[in-house]
Formats: C-alpha cells, structure tokens, sequence
C-alpha cells in the first residue's frame, strides 16, 4: 500500500508532484527536501523559531566502508571552542533535517558542537526507504561515522554524549555497549528498550509476520497505528509533522519490524550492562514506548551517575510534540545536564 498523498495549502502543482513521487530511493526524497526545505523551516513550531546566528552548519555525503553514502550535518559554536560533543541518533522513520533542525540550533547556541547522520535506508542517506535488514548493521554504520567525528584533532579532548530518540535510544544504547568506555554519557528520549505492548502484534500475527518476512523481508504488510497520533500531545504540532515530507511514513517493512523486536527484546535482557551516565526522559502517557522500561533502565543500569525523568501527561514526542512549555522545560534539563557533565569531564 502507498502511503497517503500530502495536502499542503498553497503550494505549486510542481511542488506538489515532487512530494507525491515515490521516495523508496535516496534520491526522490532529496528532491522533495531541497524543493521543501524553505517551507519546512518556517512553520509555525518553538523548535524551528530559534535564531542561527553565530552558528555555523556543515551538510554533506560520505561514503562509508560498506560503500553506502550517508548523510550528515553538524552545527558548531561559530567563535568558540564547543563545550562538547553531542551525536545524535534519529528515531524510526525520521531524518536528522527537519524537526531536529532546531533541536541542533538550541544545543549549539548553548554553546555544544552537534554532529547527526541518517541511517542508511533513512531521510537523505542512500538504500530502500525504511530498510533495516540488520539492527547491529546499522549500529556498526553509527559508530563508524562518531568514531571518525571525534577524532578530528580539534575535538579528541573534547567529552562527548549520545543523544538518543526513540529508536535512537535503541541505536545509543547498543552502541555503548559495543564501545562501553568510548562517551562521556547518554541522553536517552522516550528510548526504545521496548516497544509499547499496544504497538506490537497479537502473538499468532506475529509468528505469521516472521514467517512471510523470510521470503518477503522488504514488504510493508505489518499492521500500525497512527504514530503521529500517538506520539504527539499537542493538535497544532501534530498538524506539523506532515511537514517532515522524507520520513517513512507507510507499514513497517517486515523485516524491519522483527529487528526493532529482536533489538528491543536483547536491550531489556542486558540494562544492567549500561554503565555510562545517563540522562533518561520520558513522558508518562507514552503509547509508543514503553515508560515503565525506562524506569527499569535507571534502576538496573549500573551506571553510578543516572537521572530518570517522567513528565507528567506528555506523550512520546517530548521535543517536537508538546505544548511550548513542555518542550522548553524538557530543553532545559538536558541542557542542564550536559552542562554538568561537561564541566565535570574537563575537570576529571
């Protein structure tokens, strides 16, 4: 099934059959940012109000060891040295353009470098749009990128913090433990350690899904709720996302969605393993990730310096599905925290 046609107001018929082409490749869902990105920044949301001045940002495409061209962008302090590093990892489905575009300009105005990339098969980076045919694949594409990031010789003293939405908190995590003396701490947002149960399919659903998906791993025949929906509280800003006109927006593909439940599944099984510092936020009505497993993460990690917040009433979109002062109260504790724990880095 095709995903439904956008209706935007008042844009040209030529706009308009740029967004409704397919976009299961790289190169239509460029067309449809760069045609886009004018309108895209100018809505009428907190996050994309923010001035830029005396920030400078770097897009580009790097080619990397497995040969797949991917997608990054950093914001940077322009006149002085970054108090650290802040990587980020996307949730599923999303770009590191768009809604992030303001999140980046709010941590690089307090004074970090913010470093992003789309994952393979996601936003601007090449393969099948919403493709994820290894979990750990994917999480290997991450690290390789960050490692490069951090080694450039202005910013190897610098401390540096995963950030991680949603599935991103999935990705941050899984790359923490594969690098687990590599960062100097992790700020988790509605992390994917598990999946809401209303989310996921009946049993017998999903032991037919895993079958069709070994010969049919590309198809988009499971079953999900309006994430948009459930993801974002507030009516204006659900209106909004639509403007993210490259995220995946159809089915989850099947393969896809039995490599987000098996990473999902071996998270939950090795919280105790995470031992970097954590910043964990969470809204308490999230429907789309599981609140209760983020409490359990601050409970069972073994890390000795670990926060956990739940916001009261907010859903899962705490930075981009909010109301206004929701998502400024949200901005200030992680930018708190980072502050802290950057002076503390440079002071170890």
């Amino acid at each position: 099934m095709a995903a439904a046609k956008l209706k935007f107001p008042g844009i040209s018929d030529e706009l308009s059959e740029i967004l409704d082409a397919k976009m299961d490749e790289a190169p239509a869902r460029r067309r449809a940012r760069e045609a886009f990105k004018d309108i895209q920044l100018n809505i009428d949301h907190i996050l994309l109000k923010a001035t830029c001045d005396g920030l400078k940002t770097e897009e580009s495409y790097e080619v990397n060891s497995r040969g797949v061209e991917i997608f990054c962008k950093s914001w940077l302090p322009e006149t002085s040295q970054p108090k650290g590093l802040v990587c980020y990892c996307h949730g599923y489905g999303d770009t590191c353009t768009f809604f992030f575009e303001g999140t980046a300009r709010k941590l690089a105005s307090s004074g970090y470098g913010v470093f992003a990339m789309d994952y393979p098969g996601f936003g601007l980076s090449a393969g099948l749009h919403g493709y994820i045919p290894s979990f750990d694949r994917l999480v290997d594409d991450v690290i390789e990128h960050y490692s490069k990031v951090k080694e450039y010789p202005e910013f190897r003293t610098l401390p540096s913090f995963l950030f991680g939405q949603s599935l991103g908190g999935a990705v941050a995590l899984k790359v923490h433990l594969k690098q687990p003396n590599a960062w100097s701490g992790a700020i988790l947002v509605a992390p994917m350690c598990k999946i809401a149960d209303d989310m996921v399919p009946p049993f017998l659903v999903k032991q037919i899904l895993i079958g069709i998906a070994n010969i049919l791993p590309k198809h988009k025949l499971v079953p999900q709720k309006d994430l948009a929906e459930a993801a974002f509280r507030d009516l204006k800003n659900r209106e909004l996302a639509k403007y993210n006109v490259i995220a995946y927006k159809d089915k989850p593909r099947l393969r896809t969605a039995l490599e987000l439940l098996k990473t999902t599944e071996g998270i939950e099984r090795r919280l105790e393993k995470v031992s970097l510092p954590l910043l964990i936020l969470h809204g308490e009505n999230d429907t789309v990730t599981d609140p209760s497993v983020s409490k359990a993460l601050y409970e069972k990690a073994s890390s000795k310096d670990k926060k956990c917040i739940l916001y009261k009433d907010a859903f899962h979109s705490l930075l981009e599905g909010e109301p206004d002062d929701m998502i400024i109260r949200v901005f200030a504790d992680i930018i708190s925290w980072l502050d802290d724990h950057s002076r503390s880095s440079t002071d170890s």
